[in-house]
């Protein structure tokens, strides 16, 4: 592939090609899954049904955006070049192919399926990897890792797909979950600080080195346990841990002007969704409440209002833009939050309306990355306004 012939802005670096990916994806596989639950689509499709929704939102979606953080960060982290051009759209086209095969099960082998999927995850730790090794970058070496048991939960469930092993995908998606949440509290250390000192003047976050491995150890203790099938007083001892060292590490960082710079509060209330998650995994423990509820609380909550809130303002910071949400931004991120919010409670409160319920939450999920898309499209798909590369 001649680099030359993909010289275009959404090449330029990894947040532009993903993260516009990400925002399309999170409408066009919100809709297509609505109107599968609904039974007004019927597809035929590699996954059934209720994988799929499950596959698409974490092993496409939120892959994508982790792509393009990734790819982004580590550039400036070693001060290394990561994929550009020809390199990029080609992981890029690896990420879709991935979304667009499973469609085709009639046509295809279902090796084949799961082969293009599965080779995204490898690819992009492959990717990173060249910078951190070359600049024996060690703190980078975590995220390879992370990448790496990602791919082993996707293999887990197409294993399962494909008759290789038995009751492995439930495993491989509880691995995959837990990942992505660690993956999110690691790089919260590393960002939030800094968006917090960088977003309003005079303010000292402190960092807390202790509270760091114990908020990230107790959550991997939770989700090691999860996947072990261990609950009761175990699952909610760990959890309960997790709450109190998340909670604390938060709020060492928290001032309360936070509330007036939408693109701090966004991730705030992301991390908070976290903390419910595990005050609801606490509670699921005992049968108090459903794990469902702590599962969206953890993926529409915490995924989803984190994801949108870190694209919004890392595709900002590295377009040469000022560090100030627009106000369809700032509308958005309520309304993803609300969307957490009538998906995780509003099923308890109103059993008797769950088809209204989550219908009411993916029209908010919609409404929130419409805004994104027509925000953001133009930003991600064209130069830097200050003439910088990137």
């Amino acid at each position: 592939m001649n680099n030359n012939n993909f010289n275009i802005p959404v090449f330029a670096l990894g947040f532009r090609a993903f993260f516009a990916l990400s925002g399309l994806s999170a409408l066009v596989l919100m809709v297509l899954w609505r109107s599968v639950y609904d039974g007004s689509l019927v597809m035929d499709n590699y996954f059934s049904n209720t994988y799929w929704h499950a596959h698409e939102m974490l092993l496409g979606y939120t892959v994508a955006v982790i792509a393009g953080f990734l790819l982004t960060a580590v550039r400036n982290w070693t001060g290394e070049s990561t994929a550009t051009g020809a390199n990029l759209a080609g992981l890029a086209l690896l990420w879709v192919y991935g979304r667009i095969l499973p469609f085709y099960s009639e046509l295809l082998p279902d090796e084949l399926i799961a082969l293009v999927d599965f080779a995204f995850l490898p690819a992009l730790a492959f990717s990173i990897s060249l910078p951190i090794i070359k600049t024996n970058y060690t703190r980078g070496y975590v995220f390879i890792a992370m990448l790496g048991l990602m791919a082993l939960g996707n293999g887990l469930i197409h294993a399962d797909i494909l008759g290789w092993t038995e009751a492995t995908a439930w495993i491989g998606f509880q691995l995959v979950i837990g990942l992505i949440i660690t993956m999110i509290l690691v790089i919260a250390g590393r960002v939030f600080p800094f968006f917090t000192e960088r977003g309003l003047k005079g303010v000292m976050p402190i960092r807390s080195p202790l509270l760091d491995g114990l908020s990230v150890g107790f959550a991997l203790l939770v989700f090691a346990l999860s996947v072990m099938q261990i609950s009761g007083i175990y699952l909610a001892l760990a959890a309960s841990a997790a709450v109190i060292a998340n909670s604390l590490r938060v709020n060492n960082w928290f001032v309360f002007r936070v509330w007036f710079v939408p693109l701090l509060w966004v991730l705030y209330l992301g991390y908070a969704w976290i903390i419910l998650g595990f005050i609801l995994t606490a509670l699921s423990a005992y049968n108090i409440v459903l794990p469902t509820l702590a599962l969206h609380a953890f993926t529409m909550g915490g995924i989803g209002v984190i994801t949108l809130g870190m694209m919004a303002r890392v595709s900002l910071g590295h377009t040469g833009r000022s560090l100030k949400a627009s106000q369809a931004m700032a509308i958005a991120f309520a309304l993803i939050n609300l969307a957490a919010l009538v998906r995780v409670f509003l099923p308890m409160l109103l059993p008797y309306w769950y088809a209204d319920v989550i219908y009411a939450a993916t029209i908010l999920w919609l409404a929130a990355f419409s805004l994104f898309s027509f925000v953001y499209a133009p930003i991600l798909t064209s130069a830097r306004i200050d003439g910088k590369a990137g």
